[in-house]
């Protein structure tokens, strides 16, 4: 697959695959949208524990590395500002914004991008485990919630949702 992703432009933004050179990029988006987006929906003490399970860029080159599909939204600089992570099985791992970029159709673009993927490698089933917060993108997206999943992380309450979308 090319590096870029056709010529579907979201206003100033373009959409593309992540190369290495995003890790640490893709690490800060996540980082910044638990931290200042969170606040909305989850409480002090479940932001620290989310944040703390945070991927390094480490971990995005390891992904990548595993040939799991992380499409960027990339601003007018070509840096990135949102990101979705798709693994080969249809799980949906990831979808984040950064603040400053949210509310723009984004998530709306990259959920629609995934999808187009995984249809083009015969994934059956798209599913994720959404946020509250992301809940609403991804239910707009044709995804049905299957579960509220409550946890705990290092022992603090929190929860989210299963969902899934079925191909066809």
């Amino acid at each position: 697959m090319p590096d870029q992703l056709g010529p579907d432009q979201l206003g100033p933004y373009s959409f593309r695959l992540a190369d290495d050179g995003d890790a640490e990029a893709l690490s800060q988006i996540c980082r910044l949208a638990i931290a200042e987006i969170g606040p909305h929906k989850y409480s002090a003490a479940q932001i620290a524990a989310w944040l703390a399970r945070a991927p390094t860029p480490a971990k995005f080159s390891e992904r990548l590395a595993q040939h799991h599909q992380i499409f960027v939204a990339a601003d007018g600089e070509d840096h990135p500002v949102a990101y979705a992570l798709l693994e080969p099985d249809g799980h949906l791992d990831h979808l984040y914004c950064h603040p400053q970029h949210s509310r723009r159709g984004l998530a709306a673009r990259l959920l629609a991008i995934a999808e187009g993927h995984a249809r083009s490698q015969n994934i059956k089933l798209l599913y994720t485990e959404a946020s509250e917060l992301a809940q609403s993108a991804f239910t707009q997206a044709g995804y049905t919630v299957t579960a509220r999943r409550d946890f705990a992380i290092e022992g603090v309450a929190i929860h989210n949702y299963a969902m899934e979308k079925t191909l066809i």
